[in-house]
């Protein structure tokens, strides 16, 4: 394990969390866009994380075998997806320029499946998560630098 194993777990998470960040922003800007170069309503984004598994290239002897499994290692981001699972939500506005002009929902304009409220719960985390990796990042740096004192 090197030294800056812990640096480089937390900043995969800071890099990772960033990108959340302005996934869950893009998804704000967009909670009422109705049309999108695909068609229809947009929809709403969402990042799907991985942990970090590589093989270590130095096993502490007082880990059992059980634990060294690549936990520790940090994360990553394997791909972002559009959310297909909610509903979008429909609004009765038949002057809309997007409204549905027959059928039983006629005069209905399909808005996105952007809750904002959920959006900035998931904002909130994601800050908080965030704070973590600097708060671990800055722990590493005052860890190193007494350890630095003591060799003087």
């Amino acid at each position: 394990m090197g030294i800056f194993t812990s640096i480089n777990t937390a900043a995969s998470g800071l890099t990772a969390q960033r990108l959340r960040l302005d996934v869950i922003a893009n998804n704000i800007a967009n909670v009422n866009t109705t049309r999108t170069t695909e068609g229809g309503p947009f929809r709403r984004s969402r990042v799907i994380f991985r942990p970090r598994v590589s093989q270590p290239y130095w096993r502490s002897p007082f880990l059992p075998e059980y634990l060294d499994n690549g936990v520790g290692k940090g994360v990553r981001v394997i791909k972002i997806e559009k959310d297909t699972d909610a509903k979008n939500r429909l609004v009765y506005d038949p002057t809309h320029p997007d409204a549905i002009l027959s059928g039983p929902k006629k005069g209905y304009v399909e808005f996105p499946n952007v809750n904002t409220v959920n959006e900035m719960v998931d904002m909130i985390a994601a800050t908080r998560a965030y704070e973590a990796n600097v708060a671990m990042i800055n722990g590493s740096k005052s860890m190193f630098l007494k350890a630095l004192e003591i060799g003087r």
